[in-house]
């Protein structure tokens, strides 16, 4: 139900531009970190307007969804429970909780009722269409009763009369001042029945709090996130409308031609739905031009300055026909090569992403990869991702195990994350994947995507002008990056191994107050809120590990045979 709140929430916006003197002309470089934390500022305004807006057609007396502060209409029969005029008929008084627990309804009839912020998110859902509105929600709610076991009949009876289910209920003693017990009720009903529900509940002096949870045990102020890699379709908004026609400083911003072909093909991105072919571009002669000089300095460099993974990966793309310096590879053959060695994907993206929806496409093994390709006055130069950059920096090591394993749990962490968590789940994005530097061998290495496809700051990074640190998760989260320039500190894995079990103890200390899993057989990201599912998850634990042993004994056996 939070979907509706959080399409309102993610919109195109400008981001701020940041220059920087590279092949003679002003450029701008685009980040990840940069959007997001843009992301943030435009999500908190957003949501404040929209619970405003929300707030004031619940206080307009013309108001027709129901929420009416003098009546309360429930359902479509005449025998709804209703409140008119103060008065309470006998059903209505066992259903709002009596008139001790409702206290001065006169005086409460003539307050304006504010709407919180969950009761908005669920009224969005709700107003889609009348169907929305009938749909059935499995919510929980958490009361904090004043009043102690002896309201909780009456909670029940309340239910009942807004006609909801009740499939769950357990109690405890509060540790709240003033509060004797706290109740959660596990209940499923019309979205609009829950609505007057939860209305009637936090009129009622009888409790100190009324908090709603969503199904899964989501707190409804949760963002949306993709749980199926179909929902990577609702997963491609562009943070800006980037196109070279809007800057005068971009290479192909005189570029008529140029910026008709930047057009057509990111159509062809929007038009993509989950399970169609990846289209095919046939790319210019000029296209390939550019592609071949940036592949042939990419493979003067490779041997001494990259990671032995990125080597290892880049020769078996050359192997496969894939790697070639006078073609453009296709989408469709990176993405069905990626799959056979590490499960990952591509999809066609039109630009660059908001920090939460390329993030999440990581969480399915899923990378969103534009195929426009760079003027080609500026091949070493891009001020924005294109298909070069995505080919040359990231798919090599995204054909690595380790590092795609690395970079779908940046993914995973990333769902249902609070906007400050993706500003710091970015920030590591930026100084890892996009920006990161190895050991190997006692020697420096680059892995990071940005530095093996700029050769300025590749050879800026092993020299020994900017600052080195070890890489750790909560202090590289909260470094501020460098956009207008090289970067004055890179961060250093001692290996990729070593990396992703610092991410893990760091991601466990985030706000988000469930874990998930990504299912490769469903293609479902799966939440671990339940015993059930939980029971499920260690019966095919298990089973994996029989199968371990019984491989070791067999090898240990032919060992002494």
């Amino acid at each position: 139900m939070a979907v509706a709140a959080a399409q309102k929430n993610r919109e195109m916006f400008a981001i701020k531009k940041s220059y920087s003197i590279e092949n003679g002309y002003p450029s701008r470089r685009r980040s990840l970190v940069d959007d997001a934390r843009f992301e943030t500022l435009v999500v908190k305004q957003t949501k404040q307007s929209v619970l405003e807006e929300a707030r004031a057609r619940a206080n307009d007396s013309g108001l027709e969804s129901d929420f009416i502060q003098d009546g309360v209409h429930i359902g479509n029969g005449d025998n709804s429970p209703t409140v008119e005029d103060g008065t309470q008929q006998d059903e209505t008084k066992n259903g709002h909780l009596a008139d001790a627990d409702i206290g001065d309804d006169d005086a409460k009839g003539d307050e304006d009722y504010t709407l919180t912020e969950e009761e908005v998110i669920l009224q969005n859902a709700a107003s889609e269409s009348s169907e929305a509105e009938q749909a059935l929600q499995q919510a929980a709610l958490l009361l904090h009763m004043r009043d102690g076991m002896g309201s909780l009949a009456r909670i029940l009876k309340t239910i009942d009369n807004y006609k909801g289910c009740v499939q769950h209920l357990e109690t405890r003693p509060s540790q709240v001042t003033g509060v004797q017990f706290d109740a959660l009720v596990k209940v499923s009903m019309t979205r609009i029945n829950l609505i007057q529900l939860i209305r009637s509940l936090r009129q009622s002096t009888a409790f100190a709090g009324v908090n709603l949870l969503t199904e899964n045990n989501i707190s409804s102020k949760t963002p949306w996130f993709p749980r199926h890699a179909s929902d990577l379709d609702n997963c491609n908004h562009l943070m800006t409308k980037y196109e070279p026609e809007l800057d005068m400083n971009h290479p192909g911003f005189a570029d008529k031609d140029y910026r008709e072909r930047r057009k057509q093909i990111a159509e062809i991105a929007f038009a993509y739905k989950y399970g169609d072919p990846i289209p095919s571009i046939a790319y210019t002669e000029i296209e390939n031009g550019t592609w071949q000089r940036v592949f042939n300095t990419v493979l003067d460099l490779m041997p001494k300055h990259a990671c032995r993974e990125y080597k290892a990966a880049f020769e078996k793309l050359q192997a496969a026909d894939i790697f070639v310096p006078h073609r453009i590879p296709q989408l469709e053959d990176v993405s069905s090569f990626l799959r056979k060695h590490t499960g990952f994907t591509l999809r066609p993206a039109a630009g660059l992403l908001t920090a939460r929806d390329f993030l999440a496409s990581l969480a399915f093994r899923v990378f969103q990869s534009t195929q426009y390709v760079r003027h080609n006055n500026s091949p070493f130069h891009t001020p924005e991702p294109d298909c070069i950059h995505e080919l040359l920096g990231h798919i090599p090591l995204l054909a690595d195990p380790s590092f795609a394993q690395f970079s779908q749990e940046i993914g995973l962490a990333s769902l249902g994350a609070s906007d400050s968590e993706i500003e710091k789940l970015s920030t590591v994005y930026w100084f890892t994947v996009e920006f990161g530097l190895c050991k190997e061998n006692q020697q420096l290495k680059a892995y990071g995507a940005a530095l093996l496809s700029s050769i300025g700051e590749l050879l800026h990074a092993l020299s020994d002008k900017p600052e080195l640190r070890p890489f750790e998760p909560a202090s590289t989260s909260v470094q501020p990056y460098q956009d207008q320039e090289y970067q004055l500190i890179y961060y250093v894995a001692e290996t990729f191994e070593d990396a992703k079990d610092k991410f893990r103890r760091w991601v466990s200390t985030m706000s988000r107050p469930f874990e998930v899993r990504f299912n490769p057989h469903t293609e479902r990201v799966e939440v671990l809120d339940s015993v059930d599912k939980l029971e499920t998850l260690i019966w095919q634990l298990n089973t994996e590990m029989l199968h371990l042993t019984n491989a070791v004994k067999k090898l240990k056996g032919s060992h002494f045979e």
